[in-house]
């Protein structure tokens, strides 16, 4: 087997295989890369020394069975029987169900999760959205710290898990997407610095030093990180990418990384005969983002709209605190405005930044499919002091309503895992640094931030702690029971009219009528369908315009009474109906 490394600053490097140690010849024609021959087999164990250092992991180690700090394995792809043929599962028209591993289950491991993906496919998501397996430090935490960007998690099961994983969610329809994070990586277990300029002091971002991603040797970080993408896309089989925060990806270069990867997806989807995808998590509200590279923008497909989730979160719960205070001064105009163009911010200014921020749309280049809408995500429950749901602080009532608005307006929906039952447990912010700086470090940060806030740090959970993870894992007896059982059936409900109703995932962003009032009551139509939301105290009547008198409920979560002799519906308390006029 041939092993090779970039090593540009070495004088020398070594190969240790399972205890033997030979040293390694440079490259004659790719700079700074060093090569060796050496008998290997799954699971041979293997790392390099630089200029009579330690065993360091393998930058693109497939496995570390040991964690960050230990050699890498050898990994055969070609060992894992595929039981399932796949032709892919493309994004529009999609439902997304946002998944972490360790805390979808208690035992938090790939296969656990598998044995629940029954349930996914019986509620009719059409893609799992994983949040990052990557190898780090200990055993529990959200994934973002990782330091391994080829490798898999051992302790959620490692490759053979993943690919298991994949493999049973295939077998039920089920696409498969995962979260990676190229904008930086974990400080304990990151040996890339050892190895060359894998990172640069010319930017800085909230994590430190930024991936080099145009500074001298960033050619070969690109590729890195492009080839880290392909790889988990082409020998895990997945569907697409979720890229973590990509604003945090300064790149000053002739072509833009995300353009470069974009198209290198492209590419392979091209030779896999499948569709792959990119999604971006961008806090720039830049339509460039996802326009397509031959009209001048990065090519990505599809990008996270934290405008609607803050448009709508600030409608039903009346929050107004950081960034919500944007959304707060109209609720109604703010949601109003993120369902007929995508973002709240297009130039506008925003008081919380304290300048103008983002830009327009352009319908013609980015369908609304373009954009996923949610009214829950890993970042904005686990972020929260205490990592608390809309379940808790919001009746079912509400909760249908959220979901009405997710489920038929024109974008991407996306579901936080345990939202479709109203879940009651938490999901908070937990870690498992195995270095008690660090675990420290992070204890305190987490303590003041919230501090500044009003919060007592007794009341701020302890990441450390392990019962702070053991509270995130999802109540599995909650499905069956009141009143969780009645929202369930109503998400099973509304994806089911969303997969049968073309007018539903009609990628334009045209509403026949939209109509937004005070308290976040909601009306429009999509073709021959009129979606109609009332998640205030008091009954509401809402005119169904040409045909009402004759409309079909389709769908609704309370009783309804059938439109009356002028076209108008009167819809109850805290409720929602979908009808076809």
């Amino acid at each position: 087997m041939l092993f090779e490394v970039w090593a540009p600053q070495a004088a020398r490097v070594a190969l240790w295989t399972d205890g033997r140690t030979d040293p390694m010849e440079r490259h004659p024609s790719r700079d700074g890369w060093w090569r060796r021959e050496a008998p290997a087999a799954d699971g041979t164990r293997y790392g390099f020394a630089l200029d009579g250092g330690p065993v360091l992991p393998d930058p693109r180690a497939r496995r570390l069975p040991d964690g960050p700090e230990g050699p890498g394995a050898v990994v055969d792809f070609t060992r894992f029987a595929w039981r399932h043929p796949w032709p892919g599962r493309p994004l529009p028209g999609a439902v997304l169900y946002e998944l972490h591993t360790g805390t979808f289950t208690p035992e938090g491991t790939f296969d656990a999760a598998a044995a629940r993906l029954p349930h996914l496919a019986g509620l009719g998501v059409t893609h799992v959205e994983l949040m990052p397996v990557c190898p780090f430090p200990g055993t529990h935490g959200w994934g973002y710290d990782g330091v391994a960007p080829w490798a898999v998690h051992e302790p959620y099961g490692g490759p053979e898990g993943l690919h298991r994983f994949v493999d049973a969610a295939h077998g039920l329809g089920l696409g498969v997407v995962l979260d990676v994070v190229h904008n930086h990586l974990g400080p304990s277990g990151n040996h890339l610095p050892a190895f060359g300029p894998y990172f640069t002091d010319t930017h800085h971002t909230p994590w430190g030093a930024a991936v080099n991603l145009d500074a001298p040797g960033s050619a070969e970080v690109r590729a890195y990180l492009t080839g880290s993408a392909l790889a988990w896309l082409r020998d895990y089989r997945l569907d697409g990418l979720r890229l973590d925060a990509v604003h945090a990806l300064a790149d000053t270069g002739p072509k833009h990384f995300l353009a470069e990867l974009s198209a290198a997806v492209d590419a392979l989807a091209a030779r896999l005969e499948r569709p792959l995808f990119l999604i971006a998590e961008s806090d720039l509200n830049d339509p460039a983002t996802t326009t397509p590279r031959e009209a001048g923008g990065l090519g990505l497909h599809a990008q996270w709209n934290d405008d609607f989730h803050h448009a709508l979160h600030t409608a039903l719960t009346g929050e107004s605190q950081a960034y919500y205070a944007d959304f707060a001064a109209d609720p109604a105009h703010a949601l109003a405005k993120t369902l007929r163009g995508g973002f709240f911010h297009d130039g506008t200014r925003s008081a919380f930044r304290g300048r103008r921020h983002g830009r327009p749309l352009d319908p013609a280049t980015t369908p609304a499919h373009r954009l996923l809408g949610y009214s829950q995500t890993h970042d904005q429950i686990g972020n929260r002091a205490l990592g608390d749901r809309l379940s808790a602080h919001l009746t079912p009532g509400r909760l249908a309503c959220a979901a009405a608005l997710v489920l038929c307006a024109p974008f991407t929906p996306m579901l936080f895992m345990g939202e479709e039952w109203g879940a009651r447990t938490p999901w908070q912010y937990f870690t498992d640094h195995t270095d008690p700086a660090l675990a420290e470090a992070v204890r305190t940060g987490r303590r003041r931030e919230f501090a500044a806030h009003g919060w007592p740090a007794a009341e701020i959970p302890d990441p450390q702690d392990p019962a702070t993870r053991d509270r995130s894992c999802l109540d599995w007896t909650e499905p069956g029971r009141a009143p969780h059982d009645r929202l369930l059936a109503w998400y099973r409900r509304l994806i089911a009219l969303r997969h049968a109703e073309a007018a539903l995932t009609d990628p334009t962003w045209h509403y026949d009528a939209l109509s937004v009032g005070p308290g976040g009551t909601v009306t429009f139509r999509r073709g021959p369908l009129v979606v109609a939301v009332n998640p205030t105290d008091r009954p509401v009547r809402v005119p169904l315009g040409p045909g009402g008198a004759r409309a079909e409920v389709l769908a609704a979560w309370r009783p309804q009474a059938p439109p009356d002799e002028d076209g108008g519906l009167t819809l109850p308390t805290e409720s929602a109906a979908i009808l076809r006029c």
